[in-house]
């Protein structure tokens, strides 16, 4: 006797002239349809779609999938400015000094900026430019800049190099002029961000400056000792430390 539920063609047209029961659907089989058409019923068709999909999809919804979309539209937008954001910047930039007004004081709005100002004959410049490329890195949403000083300031003095500045909003918010300023010619990149820290240019996951035990003697050492600073005068055709 031939098996009603073999798949033949004579017993497809049996079953379609209801000769044969229909087909015998197995358990497993079943149960997977089952699952699968749940998963689609209950999935939002909007919770896939890109945000110009959206758009161009809203005459398709009713009001209360249009609410719904309009949140997970917002949702989805706000997670987009917020990676853009964050992913602004992330190396450390060369400008000269005819872009400084517009890459530093008209920077982006409440965007921090952190420019060096740099001699490649000065090995504690060089020492800060590495520095400061792997804090971009780690910094994305900051922007970091470094400038060769003749091209923003003519006639700087050496005495003064490094030099940092922290600006936000077109203001300086912070100086670091000189070796002493920036850290000594021992800088470590820990203590850098931690001072760059200090004034709230980045969000360090440091939980104490890396220099403190050093800090707090020098602090007592200068406490107890008179310090007597006889010399006088500057070179006239040199700009004096901002």
């Amino acid at each position: 006797m031939q098996d009603p539920n073999e798949d033949t063609e004579w017993n497809d047209i049996l079953r379609d002239f209801g000769i044969l029961p229909p087909k015998e659907v197995k358990k497993d089989m079943a149960d997977d349809l089952v699952l699968h058409l749940q998963k689609e019923t209950s999935a939002k068709p909007y919770e896939s779609m890109t945000l110009n999909q959206l758009k161009e999809a809203e005459d398709d919804f009713d009001d209360e999938d249009m609410r719904a979309m309009e949140s997970y539209r917002q949702k989805r937008l706000q997670e987009w400015k917020a990676l853009q954001k964050t992913q602004k910047f992330g190396e450390l930039r060369e400008i000269s000094g005819d872009q400084y007004v517009k890459e530093v004081t008209n920077a982006e709005k409440d965007v921090w900026v952190i420019i060096h100002l740099y001699r490649t004959s000065n090995r504690m410049c060089l020492m800060l430019n590495q520095h400061l490329s792997v804090l971009a890195r780690k910094f994305p949403e900051v922007k970091f800049l470094k400038a060769l000083v003749n091209s923003c300031i003519q006639h700087y003095h050496d005495r003064c190099l490094p030099t940092l500045f922290v600006y936000k909003n077109g203001q300086i918010q912070r100086k670091f002029i000189g070796i002493f300023e920036c850290g000594g010619v021992n800088l470590k990149l820990e203590e850098l961000e931690w001072k760059l820290a200090e004034v709230g240019a980045i969000q360090t996951d440091l939980e104490e400056n890396p220099k403190k035990q050093i800090v707090d003697m020098m602090i007592s050492s200068i406490r107890n000792t008179s310090i007597y600073d006889n010399s006088s005068g500057s070179d006239s055709d040199e700009t004096k430390c901002p």
